[in-house]
């Protein structure tokens, strides 16, 4: 072979991939070949473009389990269950008053957010709890929403923040050190006796510690708080030394109890620092709040459809609430329940109405918002468009929201509907994995979302539900 050839012949099949990245492959091929881009996949290998993981991009495998159960069901001979398979529901069309996209109320009475209005007009803690999959991991949008909420209502605090985190710079607003601790997830070989709402809980190997420490990015409201919460299991006691404001290191030694314990840092602090040695602890999470006001908790678990949540300890979410009770729990999921093939989603919706009707008896005192689906991207050559099977998913989040009696809000509607990928994409809001959000457009959700809420605190009357005459009635409920 003659010198030059063999750079040649690779410069070719450069070449040749870059022009195969341009074609629309999947649909020439009816899906069997998937579309790609080269330069694209050669930058979000080296990080360059941001958040993104193979894994977010799957379908979530506890669901996938589901489905299979229930299909073994509707095929057994005695089945009953006679739900339609290919679809669930019809689009229905984004209830809007000017340019808010409002929350749908299909709540037994229409009361809208209730618990939340009575406990921001009360004046003592309303605490959000957003729980979802890595489209907020990190914080991003909670962060923001948090902070507009803090503005307008009170209160301090980034609220909920794990043991231990594998990713700490990525968040914002806390900064989280520490090492020695175990996490165990709900798909995990987790014990369910001991999930909670965050689905995760840690034990120490060894010496475990954990330090927070505010930052200065959200106007003063997350750089102290007055309230440093550690809660946790100690069934044959433990030790734990934990750090004052003043810098001073404490050891509280704790009897056995099978009930949630508490340690509490008296005082205003930007800082808290906590270590322990037992391994028989179980580290269930620390809050940093405010005395009163708003507290809103990022609970975020990487590709999660929702369907776990069902997994989680009601006796423990009980018990729990003696020291961190919720006005209002948002279910953010759907990314990891949807491709670019499905259309229907029905074994889907009800398995979030279990999981809704689950967090409900766990959380008896909270209003219920389930966020649908944000607008997410495929490549068609070298375009980027719109997942066409969104309106599937959403139609099922939201049919789920009305079987279970709760509040929904059409997260893509309020992103700008269909097509709103490209558009974000090109203003730097969402990353080149065309699903989840930068900070930036976190920011940019949260406000429309802030404004929805608001809107409903802030007023008396109901919201009203989606126009429903685009749908196809259901009444049924679980």
């Amino acid at each position: 072979m003659k010198k030059g050839y063999p750079f040649l012949i690779i410069l070719a099949a450069i070449i040749l991939v870059a022009v195969l990245s341009f074609l629309p492959l999947e649909k020439w091929s009816g899906g069997r070949v998937k579309d790609f881009s080269l330069f694209s996949d050669i930058l979000r290998e080296v990080g360059v473009m941001g958040h993104t993981d193979p894994d977010d991009e799957q379908v979530d495998p506890a669901l996938l389990e589901a489905m299979a159960a229930e299909e073994a069901h509707l095929n057994a001979p005695d089945s009953v269950l006679a739900r339609p398979v290919d679809s669930i529901m019809r689009p229905a069309v984004a209830p809007r008053v000017g340019d808010i996209v409002i929350i749908e109320d299909y709540t037994d009475l229409g009361r809208g957010l209730i618990r939340l209005r009575t406990a921001i007009r009360e004046g003592g803690m309303a605490r959000i709890a957003v729980v979802g999959d890595s489209w907020i991991e990190g914080d991003i949008f909670t962060q923001d929403l948090r902070h507009l909420m803090q503005q307008a209502y009170g209160g301090q605090g980034v609220g909920y923040v794990s043991m231990h985190s594998d990713f700490p710079g990525f968040r914002r607003s806390v900064k989280q050190g520490g090492k020695g601790w175990k996490t165990y997830m709900a798909n995990k070989k987790a014990d369910r006796k001991w999930l909670t709402l965050s689905e995760q809980y840690a034990i120490p190997q060894g010496e475990a510690t954990s330090t927070y420490e505010g930052t200065k990015l959200f106007g003063g409201q997350t750089d102290a708080w007055a309230r440093s919460r550690f809660l946790f299991l100690a069934p044959q006691g433990a030790t734990v030394e934990v750090k004052t404001p003043a810098g001073e290191w404490e050891t509280r030694n704790i009897a056995p109890s099978d009930s949630v314990g508490c340690i509490e840092i008296a005082g205003a602090a930007s800082e808290l620092a906590l270590r322990t040695s037992t391994a028989s602890l179980v580290g269930l999470g620390v809050w940093l709040d405010g005395a009163s006001g708003i507290s809103l908790d990022c609970m975020s678990s990487r590709g999660y459809s929702g369907v776990t949540l069902s997994h989680i300890s009601t006796a423990l979410c009980r018990d729990m609430a003696r020291y961190v009770d919720y006005s209002l729990v948002v279910l953010e999921f759907g990314v990891n329940a949807m491709t670019a093939s499905q259309t229907n989603y029905s074994v889907y919706s009800s398995r979030m109405v279990e999981v809704i009707n689950h967090v409900r008896a766990c959380y008896p005192r909270a209003d219920i918002l389930v966020m649908g689906v944000g607008d997410r991207g495929v490549k068609q050559g070298g375009s980027v468009v719109s997942m066409s099977t969104a309106p599937a998913m959403i139609a099922a989040q939201r049919d789920a929201a009305r079987r279970a009696h709760c509040l929904f809000w059409d997260t893509r509607e309020a992103m700008g509907g269909d097509g709103a990928v490209v558009s974000w994409s090109r203003d730097g809001d969402i990353n080149k994995d065309y699903i989840h959000m930068t900070h930036k457009g976190g920011a940019r959700l949260a406000a429309e979302l802030f404004k929805a809420l608001s809107r409903d605190i802030d007023e008396t009357a109901s919201t009203p539900a989606a126009d429903t005459e685009a749908e196809t009635p259901n009444t049924e409920d679980q």
